[in-house]
């Protein structure tokens, strides 16, 4: 009783999962993804068993396809009722609907996404998932919601909306390069997930992302100006700028963006914000 998508990102470093459903907590069950190997939805009746399998036979070097049949052929359980999408590291991607499972079901894949869902209000649901997502060109994780996106507002699940969750993996992009999870995001109960999901992620890019190089304005002239009276309303007097915005910007939980001698535009338009009322 749910929609995803699982894909890899066009130079292949990232992999992951979106995921919507009218059932609470979607992320907690359906989403799992190692870096370099793969990700994987498991749904309908899910089997959880399916995500460590799964990742597993993807990296000892299994096709997507064999690794959906190999998944389907070991279940002991109710596989008509089941639905799984598998991508790997390389190659296209794979589906399985269950026969019994509930209408609408079914999925597509192409190179590098599978997306598939069931219980949906029609086939456009999964149309429109691959639509968006062949004509996206963002980062993985908003390739990624773009066709989640698409999918809700072609109908989603024709039980209604509960939950949404996202996550995708990438070498040494997670929080201070210490970590492989770049994004893992998760809205349990929320009449309105999936635009939450796009709330949420909006935020992780705004705190946990490094700046655009290209973007930086140096700390000279006005901007140095505004940036020394704008901290100093906010009680950071110190004489070297670098230091007192870099402690500012540790209790906004944007020390991610900060390079020295520069300042990225989102952080002044955060520093704007913040003290708006004392200027």
């Amino acid at each position: 009783m749910t929609f995803s998508i699982v894909g890899r990102s066009a130079d292949g470093a990232a992999v992951g999962v979106a995921v919507a459903s009218k059932f609470l907590g979607v992320g907690a069950a359906v989403p799992a993804a190692l870096v370099n190997v793969g990700a994987v939805a498991t749904q309908s009746y899910a089997n959880l068993a399916y995500r460590p399998q799964a990742l597993a036979l993807l990296g000892t070097g299994v096709d997507a396809e064999s690794v959906v049949k190999g998944l389907i052929a070991a279940d002991d359980g109710p596989v008509s009722h089941r639905q799984v999408g598998v991508v790997g590291a390389t190659g296209p991607g794979a589906t399985f609907t269950g026969d019994d499972c509930h209408d609408w079901a079914g999925g597509v894949a192409g190179d590098g996404y599978a997306a598939q869902g069931n219980m949906l209000t029609g086939p456009g649901v999964v149309t429109s998932m691959r639509e968006a997502w062949l004509g996206s060109a963002e980062s993985l994780p908003y390739r990624l919601l773009a066709a989640l996106r698409a999918g809700d507002q072609a109908g989603g699940d024709r039980r209604g909306r509960q939950s949404a969750a996202l996550l995708v993996v990438s070498q040494g992009r997670g929080y201070g390069g210490t970590s492989d999870v770049w994004v893992d995001l998760r809205v349990d109960d929320h009449p309105d997930p999936v635009a939450e999901l796009g709330r949420l992620l909006t935020m992780h890019s705004l705190y946990f992302e490094s700046p655009d190089p290209d973007s930086l304005l140096a700390l000279d002239g006005d901007v140095e100006a505004e940036v020394r009276s704008r901290l100093a309303s906010a009680g950071f007097t110190g004489t070297a700028l670098d230091d007192e915005l870099a402690s500012w910007a540790g209790v906004e939980n944007l020390e991610m963006r900060i390079v020295p001698g520069s300042i990225d535009p989102l952080v002044l338009a955060h520093l704007r914000t913040v003290t708006q009322a004392g200027q």
